[in-house]
């Protein structure tokens, strides 16, 4: 079985680098640690990088996870072989670009783009927000799965994520205590459904709705509370219609030996408690 760690960054195609590094500082509030001519990297926490933005067709995008060795890598390359999932091992520069030690990179069950990674490079400096956002690091992703219920076998079966809750077959996963680090999204194809960020507090996520609707930046879900997790949330949204999310006050599975994820129905009062209902298009 493949043993995540964490998730460890996003990587995201842009039609703008400049567009890109406007809303990330000015909208999302992460900090610039790193540009290149065709590359802006983004820290929201202690590590070197969570949020990468290339020049490059926004269709591309990849997660990366961490794992916690080089042989625990092999292991997982060829657990993924053999499971039919071709497997690209990444060349000296491809780890430079990744601040990486090593990794290697394949395809899920629908078709997303994931890099399991060993060695993420941490930052000297505190992170240090380019706006007061409250942001305390890089959480969890939304994928997007064309079968959720083939899609959390894969992650359950080859990897070691848990189940927490679910909404109808959408899967809530773990692969540490908090609740969810992967959410699968019933979709037509593959991609990132979201990025979640964690701010620090309710106030935190409410100035940041009104920071953000003074800025025009389409809120599509919130604020709210979810059911599930019992996060105070906002999601908004970004360059290339990729949504963000920030939440607080997520819940954390504190004995996996007893904890048995729940059935809620797939319905608005499932994804909120408070009434907000999604803007985003299905």
């Amino acid at each position: 079985m493949i043993q995540l760690k964490d998730v460890t960054y996003a990587r995201l195609g842009a039609s703008s680098l400049e567009e890109a590094e406007s809303f990330a500082t000015r909208c999302l509030g992460l900090q610039v640690s790193e540009r290149s001519p065709n590359s802006l990297y983004l820290r929201s926490d202690d590590r070197a990088h969570t949020l990468c933005y290339f020049e490059g067709d926004p269709a591309d995008q990849t997660i990366g996870f961490e794992i916690e060795s080089e042989s625990e890598l092999n292991e997982a390359a060829t657990t993924l072989d053999a499971l039919g999932h071709s497997v690209h091992v990444g060349t000296a520069a491809e780890c430079s670009a990744r601040k990486v030690r090593a990794f290697v990179g394949f395809k899920d069950p629908s078709g997303n783009r994931i890099e399991l990674v060993v060695r993420p490079e941490q930052h000297g400096r505190r992170y240090f927000a380019a706006r007061d956002a409250g942001i305390t690091g890089f959480s969890h992703v939304g994928l997007n799965s064309t079968d959720p219920v083939r899609d959390e076998k894969f992650w359950t079966e080859v990897c070691n994520a848990r189940v927490s809750d679910r909404i109808g077959d959408i899967a809530l996963m773990r692969v540490n205590a908090i609740h969810h680090t992967i959410a699968l999204a019933p979709a037509r194809g593959p991609g990132i459904q979201h990025i979640n960020h964690q701010v620090q507090s309710n106030d935190d996520v409410l100035r940041s709705f009104y920071h953000l609707s003074e800025q025009r930046v389409p809120i599509v879900f919130g604020p709210g509370r979810h059911p599930t997790s019992g996060a105070r949330f906002l999601y908004f949204q970004g360059p290339d219609g990729m949504v963000f999310e920030y939440s607080v006050g997520v819940d954390e599975i504190e004995n996996e030996e007893t904890h048995r994820p729940r059935q809620f129905g797939f319905e608005p009062t499932s994804l909120c408690m408070w009434g907000s209902r999604s803007k985003r298009a299905r």
